[in-house]
């Protein structure tokens, strides 16, 4: 039997353990089985009918108001209302492909590069995340010559032919690809070494000198700023800066993945990497980008981009469609005028002292972590050999979900609780999820 997707199963509705389901629910999940195709999963042993939202709020088929402490797809706030208006805006006006000239896919290009460092000068669009983390490692592999490519032990990067193979994260069915080699988390509560950064950089250079001992040449080390999949793994700020320079040195590039910790979300910074302090050579974005427009994109620099750009046209018929970059537009415009980032870290900040006060109370929490509004917080059996207590963590996220508080769990052992709200969470908003997870773990059995 193939073994279970992190990100996929861990939290997911399964027929045999639902219990009782009020009629409508079971009979809307009856139909959609028989029509959808069978590799879809649903959150939650009792799944949630969501019908509307507004802010960091969902509001299911009956009425009843859920808070949502997961969904960084909405990051500016479910249904904002600038967002709306711009997409609206545009769809009345026009909506084609970038072979033709259009201002937006400009102008906007130009306000995104203004985000990022200098070197990284050129980008170019898409509609999902899987798609920019294709396009950047076979970038990666045109400029190199080379085809290996690193990623994290609990990576997940995408769901294409590509990508799929560049995601552990997906679950031993998932076979990675023959040129893929992977480094542990780095988590400073396991590791036994005194100094991450050397003991990662370490890690990143043995999987480089397995691919050449395989004859096969190092292309890129891709990984996502905050270790998402894997736990939740963002300190100590600039951890990472020693494995990219192991990265140059072999010849190879760095992709940061900022899907996850890109546009504000760390709060520190408005890129992920930025708070390691690296330059990346090529950095993909989605999710958050269009606040659930699909929308995507590789940031590049020029030189690393140019034996790609001068060997093979790229075309895609939606990537930079003017309503999607509409949607991107007012998302970086909302983020900049509500002053979202500064917001994220001030909430980020004390949502982590007020869990660690938790967890002081708590033993079962062995470690809580994170930057900005991206947390996790570790669920083990004991804080002294930090075993992963996976059973505890599904418990506790289905006793939230019926108390209306939605989240979901990462890592290895699916045992993370994964914090992530939109950007837009507000003190209340904490307060509500802090007092609903004080009775939860109250709740548990010792």
């Amino acid at each position: 039997m193939a073994t279970r997707s992190t990100i996929m199963d861990t939290n997911s509705f399964r027929p045999e353990s639902a219990g009782d389901l009020p009629a409508a629910t079971a009979d809307l999940i009856e139909r959609r089985e028989r029509v959808l195709g069978p590799s879809y999963r649903l959150f939650y042993r009792h799944p949630v009918h969501v019908v509307r939202g507004t802010g960091a709020h969902l509001v299911d088929a009956e009425g009843r108001e859920y808070l949502d402490v997961y969904n960084n797809v909405a990051s500016v706030g479910h249904a904002h209302p600038r967002v709306v208006q711009a997409i609206q805006e545009q769809a009345a006006a026009l909506n084609t492909h970038t072979r033709y000239l259009h201002e937006r896919i400009v102008s906007y290009s130009e306000d995104l590069l203004a985000t990022l460092p200098e070197p990284l000068d050129k980008v170019m669009f898409m509609c999902t995340g899987s798609e920019a983390n294709d396009l950047a490692v076979r970038v990666a592999q045109e400029h190199t010559g080379g085809t290996g490519v690193i990623v994290s032990a609990e990576a997940y990067h995408g769901n294409s032919m590509l990508t799929s193979q560049l995601s552990p994260a997906l679950g031993t069915a998932q076979d990675l690809g023959v040129a893929i080699r992977t480094v542990a988390a780095p988590d400073p509560s396991r590791v036994p070494a005194a100094d991450l950064a050397t003991w990662f950089a370490d890690q990143v250079a043995a999987q480089i000198a397995d691919l050449e001992r395989h004859g096969i040449r190092f292309a890129a080390f891709l990984a996502d700023s905050i270790f998402s999949s894997d736990g939740v793994f963002p300190d100590p700020a600039g951890f990472l800066a020693p494995a990219v320079d192991v990265v140059h040195r072999a010849g190879g590039v760095f992709i940061a993945d900022e899907v996850q910790p890109g546009f504000a979300r760390t709060g520190q910074e408005f890129w992920g990497f930025a708070r390691h302090g690296v330059v990346p050579d090529l950095v993909t974005m989605g999710k958050p980008m269009g606040n659930g427009i699909p929308v995507s994109a590789m940031a590049a620099r020029h030189e690393v981009l140019a034996a790609f750009g001068e060997r093979i046209p790229y075309f895609n018929t939606f990537g930079g469609n003017p309503v999607s970059i509409a949607a991107a537009q007012a998302v970086l415009d909302v983020i900049r005028d509500e002053d979202l980032q500064l917001h994220s870290d001030r909430l980020g900040a004390l949502m982590l002292a007020e869990l660690r006060a938790l967890a002081a109370r708590h033993p079962l929490i062995g470690d809580v972590r994170g930057a900005g509004l991206y947390i996790g917080v570790d669920i083990v059996t004991d804080p002294v050999s930090m075993t992963p207590d996976s059973a505890t963590a599904l418990d506790v996220i289905e006793r939230l979900r019926e108390r209306r508080i939605l989240t979901s769990v990462c890592g290895a052992g699916g045992n993370v609780l994964k914090l992530r709200p939109p950007l837009v969470f507000t003190d209340a908003d904490l307060t509500w999820f802090l007092t609903e997870l004080e009775l939860v773990l109250r709740e548990l059995p010792r």
